[in-house]
């Protein structure tokens, strides 16, 4: 071959070479810039997981071989309760309880002295209602028809103890907004529409927790409105009243309290009517109080998150409506009274029927807000214990706050536990308490309960009780 046709043939295979790595390259870049389709992208990834999913508990990864059957070193345990005792600010009336995953205490100072728990009394209600409610139910709000000739139809709002709605759209991705009041207004719109209706009045159905919604003496420690609401078959945002711009951008992380409102199933009533006539729905007038006549069928419902993802967002938040709510529908479930009595007695009974130990008990609410309640640090561990053991209760569990990731407890600890303690925290002017689960660093679980109740400064003995739960970690 004359050496001039070779060398044109060389240039060609060059030139193609270099003209598919060309369109390759552009490709790759086309694809990273994503301008083209293809699996590359140079666009920041959303790793996150919506608030309702996040992972809460931190197990193998953090605490080694969890086999709950492996021994706390007493000897270890009883030095670090006699250590609390002796720090400063903690004083003489205090409770410890050290135990291993069965709830044998292995160490403990006056474990079967009831005093005043504050918060970790949720715990005992929390228990309870897993123990008879449905955790994976969820609490409609509905909407009914009533029509009847000569006047204007009627829409009945009714709810079944969402206090967590929105005044939007249904949020699927968090807890506190599962169910949104815009939804709602759009498809009680397209059924109104449907039947060629577009002027209604509005009515709320209330009634799901009689007249009686608050226990006797939680005004006591209810100052300024900032810690309870009476119970309700509605809410929005649990009644929380953000001055403006001052709302979180996640509805479920919050760390502080703003003014509840006191009338929340009514406030829900005229979000509500405000949402219909977005829809283009007249509403005459003022939502009013009423009952959904028997024999009618909903025309439209929003859910609520499952019970279990509001139970953790009532653990970690230490929100006293919700708890107190969980008591009433437990007692509601167990018949024993429509009250805040009844609901203790529900408590009770439930606690007894699971076995946990509840001498000496004495509930004033079932939140812990109120003054009067009493618990031994016994009881305490019991519940934890029988929360380990029972995989139907694991809402319980699973609801706590933990250490550096979540909840109550997220900042009260150093990072070198983050995710190693699984606590429920209690906090009054004259109580520091906290309640929970331990994994080991060095393998095992352990359970505790600590009160202190009229420290002689209490500063040093809210940090004290938190040196306390962080030692664990080592046993």
């Amino acid at each position: 071959m004359h050496p001039s046709i070779r060398l044109r043939r060389a240039i060609v295979v060059l030139l193609s070479v270099l003209a598919t790595a060309a369109l390759c390259v552009g490709y790759l870049v086309g694809d990273s810039l994503d301008m083209l389709p293809g699996p590359l992208t140079l666009a920041k990834l959303d790793r996150s997981l919506p608030s309702a999913v996040r992972p809460v508990r931190v197990v193998s990864d953090l605490a080694g071989n969890l086999d709950e059957s492996r021994a706390v070193d007493a000897t270890a345990a009883a030095r670090l309760v006699s250590s609390l005792g002796s720090k400063a600010g903690v004083g003489k009336e205090y409770s410890v309880a050290v135990a291993d995953a069965d709830g044998t205490i292995v160490a403990e100072q006056s474990a079967d002295t009831a005093r005043e728990p504050a918060s970790t009394l949720k715990t005992l209600t929390a228990l309870a209602a897993a123990g008879v409610l449905d955790m994976g139910s969820t609490l409609d709000t509905q909407t009914y028809l009533s029509q009847s000739k000569g006047s204007a139809a009627t829409v009945i709002l009714k709810g079944e103890g969402d206090m967590l709605l929105s005044s939007g759209d249904s949020d699927t991705s968090h807890v506190n907004g599962r169910a949104g009041l815009r939804t709602l207004a759009r498809k009680t719109a397209e059924a109104l529409k449907q039947r060629g209706l577009t002027r209604v009045r509005l009515v709320y159905d209330d009634s799901l927790f009689g007249s009686v919604r608050s226990p006797a003496h939680i005004a006591e420690n209810n100052g300024d409105g900032l810690y309870f609401t009476p119970v309700s078959s509605m809410a929005v945002d649990g009644g929380r009243q953000w001055p403006s711009g001052t709302a979180p951008s996640d509805p479920d992380d919050f760390d502080s309290n703003p003014p509840l409102s006191t009338t929340t199933a009514s406030d829900t009533a005229s979000a509500f009517a405000s949402r219909l006539r977005e829809q283009g729905i007249t509403v005459i007038g003022s939502a009013s109080s009423g009952t959904v006549p028997d024999g009618l069928s909903p025309i439209a419902s929003v859910s609520s998150a499952t019970l279990g993802e509001v139970m953790a967002f009532m653990l970690r938040h230490s929100d006293n409506t919700l708890a107190e709510e969980f008591g009433r529908l437990t007692a509601l479930k167990l018949g024993t009274g429509n009250s805040p009595e009844g609901a203790t007695a529900a408590v009770r009974k439930e606690l007894t029927a699971l076995g946990v130990t509840t001498t000496g008990l004495s509930m004033a609410d079932c939140s812990g807000l109120s003054p009067g309640s009493r618990v031994s640090v016994r009881t305490l561990v019991s519940v934890q214990a029988t929360v380990l053991r029972t995989p139907s209760l694991s809402a319980v569990g699973d609801g706590l706050s933990v250490a550096g990731l979540v909840g109550t407890a997220k900042t009260r600890f150093d990072s070198s536990v983050a995710g190693l303690i699984h606590a429920k925290t209690g906090s009054l002017s004259e109580v520091t308490s906290m309640t929970g689960t331990v994994l080991r660093t060095g393998g095992g679980i352990l359970v505790f309960a600590v009160i202190v109740n009229d420290p002689e400064n209490y500063y040093e003995a809210y940090h004290a009780v938190s040196d306390f739960v962080a030692s664990l970690v080592k046993l």
